[in-house]
């Protein structure tokens, strides 16, 4: 059962996303889910190198400017992302207020910069309260800070565009 927690990211979800600590969640996807043209929910997975929560009421999230993500996010400006995790479980409902702006470092890929609406914390219902989350999503090899790809997203997310 969720419950709204207000149009602002709580303090524990804006230090998770703002990357102080971004070593400690390499290897932990975040699913993006957008709205396409028929109207039907579109997964995407982000790590967490790419998304970085800016403020209380600011993601910047990097994808491919060839997906269908980035094509549903430009036409319809919608996106819900999803933190799925032992500790906590919320969806970041939110709007597109720009991009994609090209980077000029990763030519294939757009910064987006997105407003939070509503932020929704999942918690078991009484009936389900023996039951926890036992893992989030999560891949391998995580990937090195230092490659050029990786410090190229970084930097997107950091600058002031958008």
């Amino acid at each position: 059962m969720s419950r709204s927690l207000g149009p602002s990211l709580p303090a524990e979800v804006l230090a998770r996303l703002s990357q102080a600590e971004l070593a400690a969640h390499l290897g932990k996807a975040i699913p993006l889910i957008t709205l396409d043209a028929e109207g039907r929910p579109h997964p995407m997975l982000l790590s967490s190198l790419e998304v970085r929560a800016a403020d209380p009421r600011t993601i910047r999230i990097v994808i491919g400017t060839g997906s269908r993500s980035a094509r549903n996010l430009a036409e319809r400006r919608v996106a819900t992302l999803l933190l799925v995790e032992p500790e906590q479980t919320v969806y970041v409902k939110a709007r597109a207020r720009t991009g994609p702006l090209l980077l000029e470092d990763l030519p294939d890929c757009g910064l987006f910069v997105l407003g939070v609406e509503d932020v929704l914390e999942d918690a078991p219902a009484e009936w389900e309260s023996s039951l926890r989350i036992s893992g989030g999503l999560r891949y391998a090899p995580t990937p090195s800070l230092d490659a050029p790809w990786a410090r190229a997203i970084l930097k997107a997310l950091t600058q002031g565009r958008g």
